[in-house]
């Protein structure tokens, strides 16, 4: 493994019923640190089958799990999907970061043990936040959704609403996790994977930082500027959830008349362009 890259995992992705290759990384990852008790958490869950990241470990590999959706019509999928596997508990409930609804009190319902082998988050949006909040269980290995759009060294977490959806960086979640005392061993497109601290030597991943384990940028955007003031927008140039171009004509604040230099501005240029600095200011209170 001395010669492997240090996003090596990725080269074990399968999907059976997962979206990017989940299913044959966490395959990988129960093979090298072994299940204590094959018991996972998934949240939302949707029918249980769709895009999974557990029903592979269940269905193939033996597996219980407490599969936990919000939508009461995907709800009733999820219990379809689960009719014929009574050791599996489904829960029509709303995770939250506060309150009665708290992944911990939820769990404290249900036969999981304290210290599980999988958990799953997926909530497009306050994965961070729900991840923060659980206190009380530690699972081994955690699989959590990123915003891949957001660059790997920058930290952003979304407001902790439930009535937002925007996602965080992998970087934010990579220091959430340190600080829960995991460590990040891979990423799918969507997905970051982490394991507890004392499992991460099995791996001999040299360099675990966001930027070195998801190697995946073909949606993120970069925006510099140059010596003469213009602004430039790099990568992806769409909104990619939304489907539509963006419009980068106003995205340059500077008149293209003062697209210079200022070292090289004629004085006069250089005179128009502190009123015009000033006139902005003005106008902008």
């Amino acid at each position: 493994m001395e010669n492997k890259k240090n996003n090596w995992l990725c080269s074990f992705e399968k999907n059976v019923y997962s979206q990017n290759g989940e299913d044959g990384i966490l395959e990988k990852i129960f093979e090298i640190i072994k299940s204590d008790n094959k018991q996972c958490v998934e949240f939302g869950a949707l029918d249980g089958k769709f895009l999974s990241n557990t029903y592979n470990l269940i269905e193939n590999k033996g597996w219980s799990g407490a599969l936990i959706e919000s939508d009461e019509k995907e709800y009733e999928k999820l219990t379809e999907t689960y009719s014929v596997k009574p050791q599996n508990i489904c829960l029509n409930r709303k995770v939250n970061f506060e309150g009665e609804d708290t992944l911990d009190n939820i769990l404290k319902n249900t036969p999981t043990d304290k210290n599980f082998d999988l958990l799953s988050i997926d909530i497009d949006g306050n994965d961070y936040h729900i991840w923060d909040s659980l206190k009380t269980y530690s699972p081994k290995v955690v699989v959590i959704e990123f915003n891949s759009t957001i660059p790997t060294d920058i930290y952003f977490v979304q407001e902790r609403n439930l009535e937002v959806n925007q996602g965080s960086s992998l970087f934010a979640l990579s220091k959430l996790a340190r600080k829960k005392g995991y460590e990040l061993v891979a990423a799918t497109l969507w997905n970051g994977f982490f394991v507890k601290r004392e499992f991460f030597n099995l791996f001999e991943i040299k360099d675990n930082s966001p930027k070195e384990i998801f190697k995946d940028t073909k949606y993120q955007t970069r925006i510099f500027q140059l010596y003469d003031g213009k602004i430039v927008v790099d990568g992806y140039k769409k909104l990619f959830w939304h489907g539509c171009e963006m419009n980068f004509k106003k995205t340059n604040p500077l008149p293209k008349f003062f697209r210079q230099y200022p070292g090289t501005m004629s004085p006069y240029k250089f005179f128009l362009l502190r009123i015009w600095r000033k006139s902005i200011k003005i106008l902008r209170f």
